[in-house]
Order: C-alpha cells, then structure tokens, then sequence
C-alpha cells in the first residue's frame, strides 16, 4: 500500500492526512494557524502536523510516498512559490523548498487549495470519472477549480480559475477584489446574508427576525432557506434572488469551459434539492448548448473538508 501525505492551510487551521492509495484518509492532525507570524514558522508547523498525521497512522515518514501542499494565494506549482497570499500575509514564500528541509528526501508540491479541492472531488469524489471537470466552492468567497484533461488548469501565472471574480452585474455590490458586481458578491455565502439582511431591512414582519432570534440573534446563510421552508415569502424571494444570481454565473462558467462535471461545494449545498433543483431548471434554460444531445452534469460535492486534504495527497499525480 503506498501513502501520501496531504496539507491543507488555512487561515485558521493547518489540517494534515495520511492519505492511502484507495485515496482513503487513514489518519490526520490539526493545529490552529496562529496568524499572523513569519511564514518559516507557518511551515516548520506544517512539518510538524505532516508528522504527527503519520505517527497517528502508526507509519515512519520511510513510508510516505510524497507531499502535498493546498494553500490560499497564487502558488506557483512549478517552483513550489507562494507568490502571494493576502490571507496569509506570503509574499514570494519558499514553501516547497523550505519544506524539503524540514522532512527529508520526499518531493513537495504546491498548489493554490481551491484547485487541489477540485483536484480532490477529480480524483475521488463527486467529478470522479470525468475528463473535464470544474469545482465551484460557495464559502465566505466563491472559489473555483478547473480541471482539463486530468490535468489542474492554473493559466500561465497560476492564477487561473478565478470564477468568482468575473462580473455578472456590471456596476453591481463592491466586490473585495476592487471591482464591482462579481458573481461572488451574489453567490458566496456572504453575498447570501448580505441579501438576506437587506430583505430583511425592508420587510420588519419577515418570520426571519423572528427565527434570527431563535438562532442566536444571528443572521446565517441558512436563515432564508429556513424561513422559506416555512412559508415566508420574503425568505423566498432572497432564496429565487440568490439562485437566479448563482445560475447565471454557473451558466457563464459551462458555456466557457463545457466540463463533463460541474459540482458545487459549501456549506450553502447542504439544502439539497430546493437548491438543486431550481438551480439546474434555470442552468437547462440558459446554457448556450440546451438544445445539445449532450450537457454538463451539475452535482453537489461528496468530499466536504476532506477534499482538499485528499486533493493535496495526490497533487504529484496532477502533473
């Protein structure tokens, strides 16, 4: 049985796994990222979780085939260079090489998270058979990965698959990235309570203020979906709001890249079919090939918070 290891960083946490050939996660270890510190601090900790993941599994690093590294930012896959990373505060970071260091004669390789998560979902989950596949992650951003051919696609300065920076309402929402109207202003979680409050602003008899209190005096992405459920028709126009915005950009994506797979992941997928269902009914309508024989399929992830650790493991196999 051969084992890779797979690192997924996060501004909160460092998660890493041991990681099996049947792309099984066999044990893992966690330690809170500690932002903000030196980046060579951040890495002799990755070292050190990468560790104890494979103590956990009651391996020596002798068994370890490779490691891979999912880390927010540009990361250029081909030198192992965090070029940049605002979440991190990286900026023309040495991981790869700096991570030799720390463990020994096993190659490293790096990658943007978004993409080893789609690489993930590419090689054992929901896009698993696919030869093209993109990976939409609705979070506090919209993250997006592409694969084409097998292989991850980054574009020429590995900063590609940037999906939920492209503009569907020209003029919209500022956007974080400095321009205006981005499909993730509408479609990321954020973007679902900022519309949520502002309905909620405009109708003070919404049962969402009632259900808000219940739930910690909180406004989540799932309180229009709960509200809707139970007859709130305010509730329901955010929810036919937000999915008309997220079809639109889906669409977009499709009718770019015509994958065999897309699959959607985040904690907003979680309600099932009154998302997917609507969301693939306008998606049917819209896309440029509707009259085709053939159609990208629209699935939810299957790998949650495991897909970019098991994304990362095999990173070495993407190249």
């Amino acid at each position: 049985m051969k084992y890779y290891i797979g690192i997924d960083l996060g501004g909160t946490n460092i998660k890493a796994g041991v990681v099996n050939e049947n792309y099984e996660i066999v044990s893992t270890a966690r330690v809170k990222t500690n932002l903000p510190r030196p980046a060579e601090d951040v890495c002799e900790d990755m070292a050190k979780t990468a560790l104890q993941a494979v103590e956990n599994a009651k391996l020596t690093i002798d068994d370890i085939e490779s490691i891979g590294i999912g880390t927010p930012g540009t990361a250029n896959s081909a030198t192992g260079v965090v070029e940049y990373s605002n979440n991190l505060g990286f900026k023309d970071f040495h991981m790869a090489e700096l991570m030799g260091k720390f463990i020994k004669n096993k190659p490293v390789y790096v990658e943007n998270d978004a993409n080893a998560a789609a690489y993930g979902e590419y090689v054992a989950g929901a896009a698993k058979g696919a030869n093209d596949a993109v990976c939409i992650t609705l979070g506090t951003g919209v993250g997006g990965g592409i694969i084409i051919n097998g292989k991850i696609y980054s574009g020429f300065n590995f900063a590609g698959a940037e999906i939920g920076h492209t503009v569907i309402e020209v003029d919209g929402p500022q956007c974080t990235c400095g321009r205006k109207g981005c499909f993730e202003v509408f479609s990321s979680a954020t973007g679902l309570v900022r519309m949520t409050k502002e309905a909620m602003d405009e109708d003070k008899n919404s049962k969402m203020w009632e259900m808000m209190k219940e739930d910690g005096n909180k406004v989540s992405a799932r309180l229009a979906f709960n509200a809707m459920r139970a007859g709130d028709e305010t509730a329901k126009k955010v929810v036919d709001k937000y999915i008309k915005y997220l079809a639109a950009g889906i669409t977009n994506t499709i009718n770019t890249f015509q994958p065999d797979i897309l699959c959607i992941g985040g904690g907003v997928c979680n309600e099932g079919d009154p998302l997917l269902v609507p969301l693939k009914e306008l998606v049917k309508k819209e896309v440029y090939t509707r009259n085709s024989a053939k159609n990208t399929e629209i699935v939810i992830a299957k790998l949650g918070n495991d897909a970019g650790i098991i994304g990362a493991a095999f990173l070495g196999l993407s190249k």
